[in-house]
């Protein structure tokens, strides 16, 4: 495929890595070709960028394959601010100023793609006259803006980005001061923070171009997919977090953590700079919103959101040319007379609660303690940003640190030097590369960092020095350049002392080792090549999401189904109970109210329609369910239908007495060994149960920890098969969060052929069957019904497990006893075995009823035989399970409440 690299077409690529690596070469590909084409589009500075101009790096006309370059993609980059700030100058006037931030500054060299940045252009603008001048002032940085109220502003990105998420992303948890004024404005600013992410959505949405790509950033725009993929569902959508994402632990303690989880889910892609961070939020998913973490991300009923780690980088290139600009030469050369005998000890920081600025200064107080001979020696540089000067508890950090400071100079200078050199301000782009090539050992000891890019900054202007990085545990940038630099906890101050004296101490050799690792990383892990990658790793989520699409069943067309419902004379509806006639889980996603949901009871919705449907004399409703008879009874005794429990192995007409389908030779002498080991695992597993049955024994763990449950699950299937079913004739079935242990040959798909047969026994039928209406929640090992009814199909998928029941069926003695499994009011009841149908037909054969076609063959396949369905007559619907053998598919229980109060509305018209 990869033969020939300037074919632009091969053949379509058959996995997911062949697609990947075929993106990777086109994009080296369309590197080389950048190196002969003007690139208007580069940021190359940040001058270039705010004069919409790019310095011409090549002539076109030497470029032979410009014209066979594929057209860039469109990029829509929507972050919570625009890279650019503006200033009002007059009532018609602007000025912009470049942003100061990571995502601008990863994002400068990005240049594959046709990019256009959504965001706010942190200013208050109410008249329309200033949002029209801004908007085209913008327009020339290919910058659209989205306009806040200084209210919104407030609520939203000061009270709860700001107030909320960031602590809490940051492991400092809720706000504790003020508890009851914090939760009596937390819902306003949850509301205004929905309220902004629409507004930001509305923006998009107005720019949007079918095919482009859309790209959201950070925690300020959580709420964002959701929005966008509520407008377009086909729309493609990825997210990307800037900051940790914490453990479940921390996340659970968020009032509003389920609908922020939901509404990233929304998203194609989900992005973090780490793998622990991506592990995480897949957690944080199983655990809050009980959902399935696979290897590639969380799935949600068949669909998946694909979860990855794609760690940022910088414009390497940016600052290695800048080393050879003038001004930073000179820049240089001060420097070094200024610091002449020292070694320079570089720390660059917002002056924040995460940066560990104390921790690094008391550390640094600790190595002079403790080395004497050094303390005229080094001198440690400390650039300390200041951010949310209004904040108090900014405020109480920075008389903190300038304490420390003062405190340290005081004890270790002298008239002429002292120990640290402290900034509250920022330096511009110059003086700060001539500030990394001149240093010696760069300290980050950060408390908890997204990523860290001073790191990366100061490794690019190292290549001369080749100086050493004391590099805190916990920044992303730690399992990228660990390997070169040296790893710290900043909380061991005595650690972080000692690496200091080690890394001022390091041979010449090993500091080259060092760096040149993690140069080598820089370098080729820069800012376009993340960007690219997600680009490409959201490219081929979205071919992955085509071709799953194309397993999964298609939505219901309700109104062909009751089209042809009408027109049949002889219609069987079979109906499953949990999950498909009970109510829906809490809406607002609460989970782990045992007790009620275990109580499992008909929609109130449903019980006028289910009545409706019951007098009409062409309809046949079966309820279909692996529950036991107790709970049908309770839920459908009032109805007439027909009721099948444990899988169809016990049946009757609400109006008669139970009766069994089960065959004579179906053994049950292993319940006993089995229930001992489900009593076992429900012991040692909290909030876990199990039902013990009368053909089947069900083990359910959806209510205990997720990932202790499966270590429990797994334990217990290598006990149940090395021991109480080890040479038995059994089927072990695992559900999503079950367990459970039945005979061969108990399906709902083995049983439904001798429940039709008694039911056209029952009712006299005098037209063949004409139409039927499927729908359930089935495991897969029970979808066999689904395939039963299948016109085009011979039924063999059940065919097996039918031919053992085709005698005089009598009830078995079960080893089961009512005392053992709580009260059973129905057991009581009598049971007899089902007739053959040749009794029937000897019955009913007068010459005016209507005779099976295949009599030779009624043994076997009794209800099968009375079936005369068209295939536009069968419907099989398949609940909540995108995965299924199932014709078609219905969201949810509330769909299937609309779906059968149209059919009795419809019936009851006609």
């Amino acid at each position: 495929m990869l033969g020939n690299k300037y074919s632009y077409f091969p053949g379509t690529p058959s996995t997911r890595l062949e697609r990947l690596l075929r993106e990777r070469e086109l994009r080296k590909l369309n590197k080389e070709v950048d190196q002969c084409l003007t690139d208007g589009d580069n940021w190359s500075s940040e001058e270039e960028f705010l004069q919409g101009v790019a310095v011409p790096r090549g002539l076109g006309d030497r470029c032979e394959r410009k014209e066979r370059r594929p057209p860039k993609q469109r990029l829509l980059l929507v972050a919570n601010r625009l890279p650019v700030s503006a200033v009002r100058r007059g009532e018609d006037s602007w000025a912009l100023e470049i942003s100061v931030g990571g995502l601008v500054s990863a994002l400068l060299g990005v240049n594959e793609f046709e990019a256009r940045w959504i965001g706010w252009a942190g200013v208050n603008v109410p008249d329309e006259i200033g949002q029209r001048t801004l908007t085209r002032a913008l327009a020339e940085k290919r910058c659209i803006p989205v306009f806040l109220d200084e209210e919104v502003v407030h609520q939203y990105y000061n009270g709860y980005c700001n107030n909320i998420l960031w602590p809490l992303f940051h492991y400092l948890g809720l706000p504790q001061e003020d508890r009851l004024d914090t939760t009596r404005n937390f819902q306003s600013q949850f509301d205004a923070y929905k309220k902004a992410n629409q507004m930001f959505a509305d923006v998009v949405n107005e720019h949007y171009q079918e095919g482009d790509t859309v790209w959201c950033h950070d925690y300020h725009l959580m709420f964002l997919p959701k929005c966008l993929k509520e407008y377009n569902s086909k729309m493609k959508v990825g997210w990307f977090l800037h900051t940790p994402f914490p453990s479940s632990e921390i996340h659970r303690t968020l009032p509003s953590r389920s609908e922020l989880l939901r509404s990233v889910l929304a998203a194609d892609l989900v992005g973090f700079h780490t793998y622990d961070y991506a592990r995480h939020f897949v957690s944080a998913c199983t655990r809050i919103l009980g959902l399935e973490g696979t290897p590639d991300g969380v799935e949600d009923q068949g669909k998946i959101t694909r979860v990855a780690a794609f760690p940022i980088g910088i414009d390497s290139d940016r600052f290695i040319r800048a080393l050879e600009l003038p001004q930073v030469q000179d820049h240089i050369k001060e420097l070094k007379e200024r610091f002449a005998g020292r070694k320079v000890m570089l720390g660059v920081d917002r002056l924040d609660m995460i940066k560990g600025i104390p921790q690094k200064i008391l550390a640094f107080e600790k190595f002079l303690e403790e080395n004497g001979d050094w303390r005229d020696k080094v001198v440690l540089l400390q650039i300390a940003v200041p951010t949310r000067t209004d904040v108090p508890d900014y405020q109480k950090l920075t008389c903190q640190v300038h304490e420390i400071v003062g405190r340290i100079n005081g004890r270790f200078g002298t008239l002429t030097t002292v120990p640290i050199h402290h900034l509250d301000r920022s330096l511009d782009f110059y003086a700060l590369c001539a500030l990394y090539a001149v240093t010696d050992v760069a300290l980050v000891t950060s408390l908890r960092d997204g990523m860290n890019l001073v790191s990366y900054e100061f490794v690019a202007c190292q290549d001369s020095k080749k100086g050493v990085l004391i590099l805190s545990e916990f920044a992303g940038a730690a399992q990228s350049l660990g390997a070169g630099a040296i790893l710290v906890n900043p909380w061991n101050i005595t650690e972080v002392a000692a690496s200091i004296g080690y890394a001022l101490n390091m041979p010449a050799d090993e500091r080259e080792k060092r760096h040149n690792h993690n140069f080598m990383h820089v370098t080729t892990h820069t800012s376009q090549e993340w960007a690219e990658t997600f680009v490409s790793e959201l490219n081929d989520t979205i071919v992955e999401a085509q071709l799953r699409i194309r397993q999964i069943p298609p939505l219901l067309p309700s109104k062909f189904a009751i089209e042809h419902y009408l027109k049949s004379n002889n219609r069987i509806l079979i109906l499953g109970f949990n999950a498909t006639l009970t109510q829906p889980l809490d809406a607002q996603g609460r989970r782990g109210d045992q007790l009620k949901e275990l109580e499992l009871k008909l929609h109130p919705d449903l019980k006028e329609t289910l009545k409706k449907l019951c007098d009409d004399p062409k309809t046949t409703i079966i309820i279909f369910s692996g529950s036991d008879r107790t709970l049908l009874d309770e839920n459908f005794g009032e109805y007439n239908m027909w009721l099948a429990a444990e899988h169809g192995m016990f049946l009757r007409l609400t109006k008669g007495d139970w009766m069994t389908t089960m065959p004579e030779n179906l053994h049950m002498d292993w319940v006993d060994s089995v229930k001992h080991v489900f009593e076992y695992f429900t012991e040692r597993t909290p909030r876990s149960y199990f039902e013990l049955r009368e053909t089947s024994l069900l083990w359910n763990y959806k209510y205990s920890d997720v990932e202790f449950g499966r270590l429990q699950a797994r334990d217990m299937l290598q006990h149940l098969w090395t021991g109480p079913i080890s040479n038995a004739s059994l089927d072990v079935i695992q559900g999503a969060r079950s367990v459970e242990v039945r005979a061969v040959g108990v399906t709902k798909g083995a049983a439904i052929d001798r429940i039709l047969g008694e039911i056209v026994h029952n009712k006299g039928m005098k037209a063949p069957i004409d139409y039927v209406l499927c729908i359930g929640h089935f495991l897969a090992k029970d979808e066999d019904i689904y395939t039963f009814f299948e016109p085009e199909l011979p039924p063999e998928p059940a065919a097996v497990a039918r031919a053992n029941m085709v005698s005089p069926v009598k009830s078995p003695k079960s080893k089961v006893s009512a005392g053992k499994s709580g009260p059973r009011a129905s057991k009581n009841k009598p049971h007899r075995p089902l007739s053959t149908l040749e009794k029937r037909i000897s019955n009913h054969g007068n010459g005016t009823g209507w005779q099976p076609n295949r009599l030779d063959s009624m043994s076997v396949h009794e209800g099968s035989s009375v079936l005369v369905l068209r295939g536009d007559n069968y419907f099989s619907c398949a609940v909540g399970r995108k995965r299924s053998n199932a014709r078609y598919l219905l969201r949810s229980s509330t769909d299937v409440v609309t779906l059968l109060k149209e059919l009795a509305e419809a019936s009851s018209s006609s």
